[in-house]
């Protein structure tokens, strides 16, 4: 591969890491995004890219140009109001044949509550939460589209995604992190970095209308993660607050999910080890590059 043209519905985190990764390789990269900010020339990384404006209700028309030329698309904007803004505005211009390769980001709050078991990606789906419900719905529209229009479409549920920038080891600093105490609770977890890496091999191993959980080895409660960046960075951990004393309504929705997210297939199609095996491994080389 020498060359994508590639464009992002959406520019956070994955997607910028994921450009970075590829940056890395010697690819020449013709690259275009969509900012709910004007439309403007922009630098990322070294790369001069076109962002244009795009929200719920409104999209500079000029993006449609450089959609018709981009034949790689990461999708990473969730949906809006109970429906996928991108299908919504753009699934007359998808071309099947010209597309060789896009990924959908979707989240393992498809799964709903599992009790603290093991789920797969055959494991049923029954989210709990208002945004796990549109995340689904929106993973069926794809799927639908990609069979209408023959289109290449992946997906990959991601587990709770922290970074270098957005990481428990911040929270405790600024004094936002607290333990919420429920039994038999897991969460599972991915670095940023792991995520660009597996959409990075992909390019090359790429199968269509596939699904793929993107997580780490170790499913861990947040008290136990709390309690080890508190360790880490040598202060006293918060409090515990009870599941019920919490008032915030999209918290307590949160941890009524528990769950432990199985990445087998995840490490045997892509050929994949994991830099990041656990969030032990991620939150150190975080602590480590911040002194």
């Amino acid at each position: 591969m020498k060359e994508v043209n590639i464009f992002c519905f959406g520019f956070g985190q994955v997607a910028k890491n994921f450009i970075k990764k590829i940056n890395t390789k010697n690819i020449k990269i013709n690259l275009t995004v969509t900012s709910r900010e004007g439309t403007s020339k922009r630098v990322f990384d070294g790369i001069e890219y076109d962002s244009f404006q795009f929200s719920q209700d409104s999209f500079d028309k000029n993006l449609i140009k450089n959609l018709e030329s981009s034949n790689y698309i990461l999708v990473s904007i969730a949906p809006i109001s109970g429906e996928d803004i991108v299908i919504k505005n753009f699934q007359n211009i998808f071309d099947g044949k010209k597309i060789k390769w896009l990924t959908y980001l979707s989240a393992t709050s498809v799964y709903g509550d599992h009790r603290g078991e093991w789920v797969d990606e055959k494991s049923k789906t029954n989210p709990t939460s208002s945004t796990g419900i549109q995340r689904l719905k929106a993973e069926r529209s794809w799927m639908e589209l990609a069979e209408d229009k023959k289109l290449p479409v992946q997906i990959f549920r991601l587990s709770g995604i922290y970074s270098n920038e957005n990481n428990v080891l911040k929270r405790l600093k600024s004094g936002d992190a607290r333990i919420i105490k429920k039994e038999n609770q897991f969460f599972s977890r991915i670095h940023v970095d792991d995520i660009s890496e597996v959409l990075f091999k992909s390019l090359e191993q790429f199968k269509a209308k596939e699904i793929y959980n993107i997580s780490d080895d170790r499913p861990a409660s947040s008290e136990e993660v709390i309690l080890f960046g508190s360790k880490l960075l040598n202060l006293e951990p918060p409090a515990v607050i009870e599941l019920k004393f919490l008032e915030n309504e999209m918290t307590r929705n949160f941890y009524k999910d528990s769950k432990k997210v199985n990445n087998k297939k995840m490490k045997e199609i892509f050929d994949y080890k994991l830099k990041y095996s656990t969030y032990v491994e991620g939150l150190t080389d975080i602590y480590n590059n911040s002194i």
